[in-house]
Order: C-alpha cells, then structure tokens, then sequence
C-alpha cells in the first residue's frame, strides 16, 4: 500500500486510453466513471477495460430518479446490483442502502436536476457526500455546494465532470490513505474521512469550462430530444427486461 495520498477524479462521463492518459498526466490516481443511461455491467466491463497499473477506473452510477421534470441525481458507487433511472428518489435511496453504496449527491441546486438545499437538510444523515467543485460549474454555482456541504456537515468532494476528454485533470478529491481500488474508496465516502479538494483555475482549464457548458446546451436540447422520442426504451428504464420486473412499482413512467 503505497504512503502517498490518492488523487481521485469522482466523476467522469467519458472514457477511453486518452482520457486514462490525461489522468494519468494530471497525476490521478483514480477516475470514478459514471455514463448516463448506461447500465452497471457495461460500466464495470469498461472500466477493467480501461483500467491501468498507473490509474483506476471504479464504476458508478448516476441514477435520475422521478421524471424528466423532476429529475434529483444520485450519484451511487460500489453498486453490486443494477439499479434503474427514473424510479422514485426514496427507492433508489433505499436500494443504495440495501446494496451498501456510498451516496453522492453531484451538482447541487443545478438547474432541475439536482437535490436543493432543502433535500439535503432533510437527507444528510443518509448521504456521504455533497459536491463543492465541478469543473464544469461557474464559481457562484460550485460555492452553493460549499455552503449547503458546511450548513448540514456533509463532507465534499471535486470533481472534472468531464463529458469532454479536455476536461479530465481539471478538477480531483485527494485523500491521505490509498483509496485507489473500488473498497477502500467507497468505504472511506461512507465513513467520510477527510479529504481536501483540488482545482485547477489556468486559462485553458476556463476554456474547456465554456465548451463543457455549450457541450451541456447540446445534451439537454437535441439529446435530450433523442431520449424522449427517438430511442425508445432506454437500457436504464426500470420496465427493461433486463430488471425483471424489480421495479415496476417504483417506476414514475
């Protein structure tokens, strides 16, 4: 086990060898990848797929629980079960529990996709960890993740947020133990050991800021489009086969 502190990026959305190379650049140690709309054996298959002697790749799940209007995300880790978008936010939560996961809760307060102030007033105790940097973010919206993180005692953590491969490096959570494999991260966000988050704020860095956002006005226009009318059903909809029927009851759609 090595001394050194682990430097881990606690949320990606893209992943290949190059953006494995720009952590590795950065001197990550661990990228937490978690791709929307993407079910948990692909992500873990992509992950050791990925995964380096350099830089880890651990897998996650962004879950968007209730409807397309009432969107609350969650960000789970150590997931050994799958577990569906758009079921309501207790029964993710309670499945999260069930399983054992570390909870995270990204973006705060961003748009109408992310718990307010309120849910994490009245949901701390069943949270590990509230976001207080995403590079994707502008200051004013990062520093409402630090003061909601302080007012309710909740650790934070950083993170690229990277959509774009730029992006990684930007942005990391580091902690004094190793906490490089998927165990040892998840428990020390469970058990909320301390952890400094760090940023990068050089001119190019500011730079991917703007195209990650402009990359977002595409996400949420024409993609979002393509998920409601085109697709069909998704690989994360709770009426998939794949979930057997699980969470039907649970399902908002």
């Amino acid at each position: 086990m090595s001394d050194a502190p682990t430097r881990v990026d606690l949320h990606v959305k893209v992943l290949d060898e190059r953006v494995v190379e720009r952590a590795a650049e950065a001197g990550v140690d661990t990228l937490v990848y978690a791709p929307h709309f993407t079910r948990l054996p692909e992500i873990r298959a992509r992950s050791r797929r990925y995964s380096t002697d350099e830089v880890t790749v651990v897998p996650a799940r962004e879950v968007f629980t209730g409807d397309w209007r009432n969107r609350r995300h969650l960000l789970a880790l150590g997931l050994s079960e799958p577990v569906p978008d758009f079921v309501t936010y207790e029964a993710a939560l309670a499945e999260f529990e069930r399983q054992e996961a570390a909870v995270l809760v990204p973006h705060p307060e961003f748009m109408n996709v992310s718990l307010t102030r309120a849910e994490v007033s009245a949901y701390r105790n069943r949270l590990h960890a509230v976001e207080t940097y995403n590079a994707k973010l502008f200051a004013r919206q990062n520093e409402r993740g630090v003061r909601i993180s302080n007012a309710f005692d909740v650790p934070g953590f950083g993170s690229s947020y990277a959509h774009l491969r730029g992006t990684v490096g930007a942005a990391w959570t580091e902690f004094e133990d190793d906490v490089r494999d998927e165990e040892a991260l998840v428990a020390a966000l469970r058990d909320r050991v301390e952890r400094t988050v760090v940023k990068r704020s050089d001119p190019a860095t500011r730079a991917r800021r703007l195209a990650e956002f402009a990359h977002l006005g595409i996400e949420n226009s024409y993609g979002k489009l393509d998920r409601l009318f085109l697709s069909g059903m998704e690989p994360t909809h709770p009426r998939h086969i794949a979930y057997r029927g699980r969470f039907d009851e649970v399902s908002v759609y």
